[in-house]
């Protein structure tokens, strides 16, 4: 039988800021959709550098949204934390510099991956967009846990 303990919060922010990817689900209109997502991680809250497009459609038009995060070393020995949350895009010059200082700061050759949809025979449109996950519950599970040790 596999153990499964409850994540500390210390431990739930170590593996968000370790990790840096998951998958954000969203919803628009009663239909879901799960997208692969890197994030930046400046506790409490989670940022998101992206391209405009079908994600940003749906957190514009319904901020709530979930992020899974999760780091397997094999089926027996996993943790996982799922953020629940709101979203705002960011749009104030001052706010977009510092949030790029800490997207910087933690990866400085990231930059936003492209959606190769082309918008005419030219080209497609790259617009960038940042937006700041306000978390309102974090939860962690993982097999690693005390009930593991014994």
């Amino acid at each position: 039988m596999l153990d499964i303990d409850e994540m500390t919060i210390n431990e739930i922010h170590a593996l968000l800021q370790k990790v840096g990817r998951g998958h954000m689900g969203c919803s628009l209109e009663g239909h879901p959709y799960v997208v692969p997502m890197q994030y930046y991680f400046e506790k409490p809250d989670i940022y998101i550098l992206t391209t405009v497009g079908m994600k940003t459609q749906y957190m514009d038009a319904n901020p709530e949204i979930c992020l899974q995060v999760e780091e397997i070393d094999s089926l027996d020995h996993w943790r996982s934390v799922t953020v629940i949350g709101r979203v705002e895009h960011i749009t104030e010059q001052l706010e977009i510099d510092r949030i790029m200082a800490i997207v910087k700061a933690q990866n400085p050759a990231r930059s936003p991956a492209i959606n190769r949809t082309w918008t005419d025979a030219w080209g497609r449109e790259n617009v960038m967009a940042i937006y700041r996950i306000y978390p309102t519950e974090m939860n962690g599970r993982t097999t690693e846990g005390p009930s593991s040790q014994t």
